[in-house]
């Protein structure tokens, strides 16, 4: 009579946890990346939002709208929030004349640790930029 053995030796089981622990390594750090770039359309998307709100308050009131003016509903502002929609990003808007702005995107929470793309701007020309890593990183 042939006895068969059953189960698991713990050297098998050590190579599984090696080769689980190899395949982790790697693949933890590049979900991070693909989430972190994922959540930067968060950013582009709150700007893209504010460009288009401020272009409909120059057309009715002559004048692009200051900070004040970010969160107050309309008419009398953008009625937008002072955080992108799902708060990886913090909206800020500068006004230096009543004919331009530049609104700026900055990462928050979990994003700050992006350091790709720390911040995204925009102004009233459309004209995109970004920093540290420029337009072409961030903004696609």
């Amino acid at each position: 009579m042939k006895h068969r053995m059953q189960g698991v030796t713990l050297m098998e089981l050590m190579v599984v946890v090696a080769v689980v622990s190899i395949i982790a390594s790697v693949a933890v750090p590049s979900y991070r990346g693909y989430l972190r770039r994922a959540q930067r359309a968060d950013a582009t998307a709150a700007l893209l939002q504010l460009r288009q709100a401020q272009e409909k308050f120059f057309l009715q009131n002559g004048q692009y709208a200051d900070t004040a003016q970010l969160d107050a509903a309309p008419p009398g502002g953008l009625g937008l929030s002072t955080t992108s929609e799902h708060g990886h990003y913090t909206i800020a808007l500068n006004r230096p004349t009543t004919t331009t702005f530049t609104a700026t995107a900055t990462a928050a929470g979990g994003q700050v640790d992006d350091a790709a793309c720390q911040s995204f701007t925009i102004n009233e020309m459309g004209v995109r930029g970004s920093s540290p890593n420029g337009i072409t990183t961030c903004w696609k």
